[in-house]
């Protein structure tokens, strides 16, 4: 335990400052310019020096240990020590700095301070067969697992999904129509938009809507055309056939237009203004489904779309070279089909799962 009366007067009214393991600076008074590590635990009170750890406190922010009879020039003004009972020290990094800590347990704001991160940042543990985690101010990190613990700042980064596109967005909050601009769509053409959360009904937003990316379960923000109308009635939409419910649940819930038709004794789900990701000549699509009559006992295969998709890059598109006729229009067969290792399975897949299908087979040409 500390010695109130170990403190030595200074001569020439030279200080050091010594913390414990909260990092509290205080000032405390040292005759020697050059003492050993013995000598800096005894003016900081204890009189066991020998079970003292000494750990200087370095510019740059590391920690170097003084042993005993280790003797230390102390800089003018005096130096910052670090001064705790303990028999051990654990090692850690922070932004590749490393730091032999004197105790098992560190606190959040105790690593910010010893690694210098600025408040606007972010602090993570680095892990390896989980997921990162973000450090508070008040967590505690326990030191005593097997290897070096790796901690890194980096400034906080929300993420947000446009219709297919994934943006990074460097604050918590942005307004709608930011977003579309950053994402790539004309914000100019008339869109209903939609924000999905986890859990939640969708809620339908305006361009000037501000949407704050830290409320919880956030998915996606989904566009769809309104209708443009040209002075004519609006024409009704078909139902030629019916879909099971748990599509036409999720049809009517993300798509303002769809119809079911009849053509050439062919049965197609057609959805109006189906978005792609950007990387393609077109923003919106019409996507057209073949539905088998057995349906959902035989499998919906492929997916057809009008007008035609090209890259930009002008890259070609493989297996998309065949044209289909639905409804006296061409569309666009892509040929994309189930694996041997996902396999349709009647009492689980339907058009909902497809569409999760046909979502990753146009993301995956433009690498999203």
């Amino acid at each position: 335990m500390p010695n109130a009366n170990t403190f030595l007067p200074a001569q020439d009214g030279h200080f050091i400052e010594v913390a414990g393991l909260d990092l509290v600076f205080k000032p405390v008074p040292l005759a020697d310019h050059t003492p050993t590590g013995a000598q800096i635990a005894s003016a900081a009170g204890y009189s066991d020096t020998q079970v003292v750890t000494v750990l200087h406190l370095l510019a740059n922010g590391e920690l170097e240990d003084i042993r005993p009879t280790e003797v230390v020039s102390v800089p003018q003004p005096g130096g910052r020590f670090v001064v705790v009972v303990t028999d051990r020290s654990y090692r850690l990094t922070i932004d590749g700095k490393r730091i032999d800590w004197p105790a098992q347990r560190i606190s959040g704001s105790i690593l910010r301070h010893l690694g210098g991160v600025q408040a606007d940042k972010l602090l993570y543990l680095e892990r390896q067969d989980k997921a990162d985690v973000v450090v508070g101010d008040h967590d505690l990190v326990d030191l005593g697992h097997a290897g070096v613990e790796a901690f890194y700042s980096r400034a906080p980064v929300w993420i947000l999904n446009i219709q297919g596109v994934r943006l990074e967005v460097p604050t918590p909050t942005i307004v709608v129509s930011e977003a579309m601009r950053q994402a790539g769509f004309d914000t100019n053409q008339g869109w209903h938009i939609f924000l999905k959360v986890a859990g939640q009904p969708k809620q339908e937003l305006e361009l000037t809507s501000v949407v704050d990316l830290r409320t919880p379960g956030i998915e996606k923000i989904r566009l769809t055309p309104k209708d443009v109308s040209n002075g004519e009635a609006a024409q009704a939409l078909r139902r030629d056939f019916p879909l099971l419910d748990v599509d036409e649940h999720y049809l009517d819930e993300h798509f303002a237009r769809w119809e079911t038709v009849l053509d050439n004794q062919r049965r197609w789900l057609l959805i109006f203004g189906y978005s792609v990701p950007a990387g393609y000549n077109q923003q919106q699509i019409t996507l057209a489904l073949e539905v088998p009559p057995t349906y959902p006992g035989a499998q919906i295969d492929m997916f057809y779309v009008f007008p035609s998709l090209a890259l930009n890059s002008g890259q070609t598109i493989e297996c998309t070279q065949v044209q289909e006729a639905i409804c006296g229009q061409s569309y666009q067969r892509w040929s994309r089909h189930r694996s041997d290792a996902c396999q349709w399975r009647p009492d689980s897949d339907n058009v909902v799962t497809h569409l999760a299908l046909v979502e990753s087979a146009l993301a995956k040409e433009v690498q999203q």
